[in-house]
């Protein structure tokens, strides 16, 4: 039996969840509560941090990972780009400054209140940098990298989206016209809300 411990609404967890998803695999997802951590969940992985997955014996605690894992299961519609050598370059990248660099900044944002030496704005304008990027890398197609969903699009929406829900009017007035209507199409897609249901 493959398992996940999952949180739905994190964002590490979603991309994972969603990945699973779309590969197939069957999985039984244990939502685990972040003030009362399942022991089975501590005992695989002491970092006590979601998305945990166990798969015959074998434990993934990453939710990069995880992604992979489940693509290299089965990834019908080419997520990962395979026969472009340079697209996931670009795929690598861009996860990489997404958890590293837009992630920091979007704590700060979202949490403006524990980093008070500066103002929320501030680490606003820090986040949209990334936001600036991606609307750029949208101009002319509807995905980031191709013209279909990669593991970019996948593994970057919950954190964009996350980052557009501090402030919803905000991001509505913004001039990323072109990562408005990438966000609210994987919103809306089956892919993710399958994976919110309650």
């Amino acid at each position: 039996m493959t398992t996940l411990y999952s949180f739905r609404r994190c964002p590490y967890a979603m991309r994972a969840r969603m990945a699973l998803r779309y590969s197939g695999v069957e999985v039984q997802i244990v939502e685990v509560s972040l003030k009362a951590k399942p022991a089975e969940m501590l005992a695989l992985s002491s970092k006590g941090t979601v998305p945990v997955l166990e798969v015959e014996g074998r434990v993934i605690d990453e939710s990069l990972a995880i992604m992979r894992w489940a693509l290299a299961q089965h990834d019908p519609e080419d997520w990962l780009l395979k026969d472009d050598p340079a697209a996931q370059q670009r795929i690598a990248e861009l996860i990489e400054e997404n958890d590293k660099v837009f992630k920091v900044h979007l704590n700060r944002y979202k949490y403006a209140e524990r980093y008070a030496e500066q103002p929320m704005e501030h680490y606003r304008a820090e986040g949209e940098v990334f936001l600036r990027k991606l609307d750029e890398l949208l101009e002319g197609r509807d995905y980031l990298l191709a013209e279909h969903l990669s593991l970019a699009d996948v593994a970057l929406m919950p954190f964009v989206r996350q980052f557009a829900h501090v402030d919803r009017e905000w991001f509505g007035q913004t001039p990323y016209a072109r990562l408005q209507v990438w966000l609210q199409r994987l919103l809306e897609s089956d892919l993710f809300t399958g994976v919110m249901q309650k």
